[in-house]
Parts: structure tokens; sequence; C-alpha cells
């Protein structure tokens, strides 16, 4: 899918709608801006009940503890 947005003199962007609806966004949903090389990554910040168990299927192989540390 491309779809563009035009930034206003406010430095506002609206999302457009076929974004908003296949990200299932909502209005009043806070986002993260990334920076990535020359452009910008939009995630949405996740409620901590959105987190439990992200990551139980990580890989712990390599782990570095803190006593790894210099």
């Amino acid at each position: 899918m491309t779809a563009t947005a035009t930034l206003s003199s406010k430095f506002q962007i609206s999302i457009p709608k076929a974004v908003r609806e296949e990200q299932h966004w909502q209005a009043g949903q806070e986002f993260v801006f990334i920076p990535k090389g020359k452009g910008v990554l939009l995630m949405p910040v996740l409620e901590l009940e959105q987190l439990a168990g992200i990551a139980r299927d990580a890989c712990t192989d390599g782990y570095r503890d803190r006593k790894d540390r210099y």
C-alpha cells in the first residue's frame, strides 16, 4: 500500500484512512517517532498488557549478563 500525506503549516500530518484502518489505529493513541537514516519510523506505544508474553519464545543463547561488561 502506498499512501501520501502533506505536512501542514502547523507541522501536522493526517494519517491516511487506509493506513489507519489497516493498522487498527484509533484517535488519541500515542506514537513514538524513531529516526531511521533520512526517514522516521512511526510506531504505536503499546500498553503494558499488550507486552505480556512478548519474549516468551526468545532465544537466550549468547545472553550477556552484567558480569560480562567492563
